[in-house]
């Protein structure tokens, strides 16, 4: 993973040739793989406070992410940009009372389903972009990474503003 990060970083071409490649058909197709991912997080069994909610409204919040992978996919400071998309996501999950394991579950099957729909289009069709959907891969998964770590601390903050009101309030 250092390796693709590095090339990324470097302006390999080639990778980021690639890796637009895969993000373009993401947010070209946002809306049909935010469906894809509501039919299965609505009756997953590890995202089961899903299972309720309105489906248009999971479906937005899923094709707003993927329109959005992109601005945090190629941005310099990718941890920075998932910050501020994904702290004010972990504060409307929380709020919604959304367990922070089916939060982070759900941003699971996001992945999955963008990897996914991209398998499903063959866009990785000759050895050579096998191994470079390998290195975006990688970035994918790092940026994933930043927002699990977002997520959770901000959870961990509010979990802790809740007890400071709890503990002020007796």
């Amino acid at each position: 993973m250092a390796v693709a990060l590095y090339a990324f970083k470097k302006g390999d071409t080639m990778m980021k040739a690639f890796a637009a490649k895969l993000v373009d058909l993401t947010q070209k197709n946002a809306e049909a793989i935010a469906r894809q991912w509501a039919k299965d997080v609505k009756t997953n069994e590890k995202t089961y406070s899903y299972h309720e909610a309105p489906e248009e409204k999971i479906i937005r919040q899923a094709k707003d992410f993927y329109k959005n992978f992109q601005m945090m996919f190629f941005n310099e400071s990718p941890y920075e940009q998932a910050k501020e998309i994904f702290e004010k996501y972990a504060e409307e999950k929380y709020k919604e009372g959304v367990p922070l394991h089916e939060t982070l579950y759900a941003l699971i099957l996001m992945r999955r389903h963008m990897w996914l729909y991209a398998e499903f289009q063959s866009l990785f069709s000759v050895e050579v972009e096998h191994r470079q959907a390998v290195e975006s891969l990688s970035r994918t998964i790092l940026m994933f990474d930043y927002i699990m770590y977002v997520v959770t601390r901000q959870y961990w903050k509010m979990l802790k503003l809740e007890g400071l009101a709890k503990r002020n309030t007796q």
